[in-house]
C-alpha cells in the first residue's frame, strides 16, 4: 500500500476510504489515498518527545467525523503521554486540544493504542510505565484500559464510579479489538515470560504484576489470558478481527499470528504467518474494504530495515 515510512506506529482510517498513518518518532501524521500510494504529510503535532518507546503512538477517527471531522491521538510530551483530538477539513489540520492529560510516562510501557468501541467511546490502552505498582492501583490511570467519553470524560456505565479506568492489572496493552458480538480482546507484552491474548470485561483485574501468563486467579479475582506466547514469539502490539479470525502483529518474533475466535474463547492453535519475511509488525488494523493492513516496524531502531522499509502491505 505505501512504502518509506518512518517508525509508522498505527493507521486509522477517514470515510473516504483515506488512510491516517502515525510517525512514532516525527511526530508526523501522513495520510495516504484510498487504494494506496504516496503518503503525504497533514500535521506534524507539536510537543510530541520520543525516546526509547514512547512518541506519537495511537490514532483514532471519530465515528462522527462526517459532522464533527475530529481526529484523535495518543502522544507523549515533555511532562507525561496524553491524549487530544483535533479537526481536519480537507487539508487543514487545526491545533489539538488536549482530552486527557497526566498519565505517567517512561521510555518503555507507554501503551498507547486508542479506538472507539461499537458503544461510540474512545478505549485506550495505558502502560504501566515501567512502575509496577501502577496497574493495581485505581486511583492511577497507568496500567490500565480506559473507556471515556469523546471529550474525555467518564461515560456512565463504567465500572468504577468516577473513574475512567475500565479493566486493570495491565503492564503494556498495545492491541484492542472487538469481534461481531461486541467483545473486547486486546494483546499485551509480558515481562521476561510470557505475551498474553485477553478477552476484556468491564472491572477485570488481569493480574499483573503478580501474574505473568496463566497463574492463581486468587479465587477468581484475577482473569486469566486465553493465548500466552513465549516473549521471543511474539512481543504482541496491534490486533485486528475480521470475521471470526484474529490477527496479532509480533515485533521481536517477527510474524503474524493468526486466531479462530469461537465466540469468548480460541478454537485451536494459533497459526505463525510471514515469519521472518517482513520483519517486525507493529500493528494489525481492519480496513473498511475488508482487507487487513500489516505495519512494518524495522526502522524503529530494533529492527534491519530492508529496500522500501517501512511500508504497510494489505492482507486480502
Amino acid at each position: 500500500m505505501v512504502t518509506g515510512l518512518a517508525a509508522p506506529w498505527d493507521v486509522a482510517f477517514l470515510p473516504s476510504g483515506e488512510a491516517l498513518i502515525s510517525e512514532r518518532d516525527s511526530g508526523r501524521i501522513l495520510r495516504l489515498p484510498a487504494g494506496g500510494g504516496r503518503a503525504t504529510e497533514v500535521t506534524r503535532l507539536p510537543g510530541v518527545v520520543h525516546h526509547g518507546e514512547s512518541g506519537l503512538l495511537g490514532l483514532a477517527v471519530s465515528p462522527a467525523f462526517a459532522t464533527d471531522r475530529l481526529v484523535y491521538a495518543y502522544y507523549t510530551s515533555a511532562t507525561d503521554n496524553r491524549i487530544v483530538r483535533f479537526r481536519l477539513s480537507g487539508d487543514h489540520a487545526e491545533a489539538p486540544t488536549p482530552i486527557l492529560t497526566g498519565l505517567a510516562d517512561a521510555t518503555f510501557h507507554n501503551g498507547g493504542r486508542i479506538r472507539f468501541g461499537p458503544d461510540g467511546l474512545l478505549y485506550a490502552s495505558v502502560g504501566d510505565a515501567t512502575v509496577r505498582t501502577r496497574a493495581q492501583d485505581r486511583s492511577s490511570l497507568n496500567g490500565k484500559i480506559l473507556r471515556m467519553r469523546p471529550d474525555g470524560g467518564v461515560p456512565p456505565g463504567n465500572p468504577f464510579p468516577g473513574s475512567l479506568v475500565y479493566s486493570l492489572g495491565h503492564r503494556n496493552v498495545q492491541g484492542l479489538a472487538w469481534d461481531s458480538a461486541g467483545r473486547l480482546w486486546a494483546s499485551e507484552f509480558g515481562q521476561d515470560r510470557l505475551d498474553e491474548i485477553n478477552l476484556i470485561v468491564a472491572g477485570g483485574n488481569y493480574g499483573w504484576p503478580g501474574v505473568e501468563g496463566v497463574g492463581d486467579t486468587d479465587g477468581g479475582r484475577l482473569r486469566n489470558p486465553l493465548v500466552t506466547w513465549p516473549t521471543a514469539q511474539a512481543s504482541p502490539s496491534g490486533i485486528a478481527i475480521r470475521g471470526n479470525t484474529l490477527y496479532v502483529a509480533a515485533l521481536r518474533g517477527q510474524r503474524l499470528w493468526e486466531l479462530t475466535l469461537a465466540g469468548a474463547s480460541v478454537q485451536g492453535r494459533p497459526r505463525a504467518l510471514f515469519t521472518g519475511e517482513l520483519g517486525r509488525l507493529r500493528a494489525a488494523v481492519a480496513a473498511p474494504d475488508g482487507s487487513v493492513w500489516l505495519l512494518t516496524n524495522n526502522t524503529d531502531g530494533r529492527g534491519a530495515p530492508k529496500q522500501g522499509d517501512d511500508r504497510i502491505v494489505a492482507l486480502r
